[in-house]
């Protein structure tokens, strides 16, 4: 199975202890090794959201940050390349024809930001697009997709089982509520929905889930299925 795993960056890298990544490294070796095709994208996590804080302070402007923001995830892809080893294309992909070309090649691509104005939720789906991949992956902080974020709501109500419509909605509706965390974003939401891709959405904070929902296909968080 072809599969493109999305590893928020607060879930991979929440400071710079290097066990989270390596358990991250190894789960994927497992599913390498069990026959995968894999590609993995890294967000940025604290460390983006703080250098971004910084930079903003000091007069940068929206696309200075997001340039910014990539530069950090590729930093994070760095991180989980050294722990893949050689099983690793050798540096983040910075293209997703250089993530597909990494594939072919058999190696496992790590790709982070592309471009300005896209978050690696939105690379994530555009990559499993491009590739063609069987399966989606979210690795979040939160255990799948809510009517309203957990981290505030406590009563918020997990969905198991979504369309890819349904995630349209439920996702543009958590993003005109202001600072509502949706676990993907809306333009994620939307090339998922465009391209039919089966995606499934975990709590990553334990990378055996992740392993479980691609080599078992069991796992306790939202299925995203395709319109019928």
């Amino acid at each position: 199975m072809k599969v493109v795993v999305s590893i928020g960056g607060s879930v991979l890298a929440p400071n710079l202890e290097p066990d989270r990544v390596s358990e991250y490294a190894a789960t994927l070796q497992t599913l390498d090794e069990a026959g995968h095709t894999l590609g993995a994208v890294v967000g940025g996590g604290p460390t983006a959201r703080d250098y971004i804080e910084s930079a903003r302070e000091l007069g940068a402007n929206e696309i200075e940050l997001d340039q910014l923001g990539i530069a950090v995830t590729r930093l994070n892809g760095r991180l989980l390349i050294a722990a893949l080893d050689d099983r690793a294309a050798s540096t983040p992909a910075e293209s997703y024809e250089a993530g597909r070309e990494a594939i072919r090649r058999g190696d496992i691509p790590v790709l982070g930001g592309i471009v300005a104005a896209q978050t690696t939720d939105a690379v994530a789906a555009a990559f499993a697009e491009y590739v063609d991949a069987d399966l989606l992956v979210y690795a979040t902080s939160v255990a799948g997709v809510y009517d309203d974020d957990p981290k505030e709501d406590p009563e918020a109500t997990r969905f198991d089982h979504l369309t890819a419509s349904e995630l349209v909605d439920i996702i543009a509706g958590m993003e005109m509520a202001a600072g509502s965390n949706a676990p993907v974003d809306l333009l994620a939401a939307k090339v998922i929905e465009r391209a039919g891709i089966p995606t499934v959405v975990v709590d990553g904070t334990d990378p055996e889930r992740v392993r479980a929902a691609i080599a078992d296909r069991e796992f306790d968080g939202t299925e995203i299925v395709p319109e019928a």
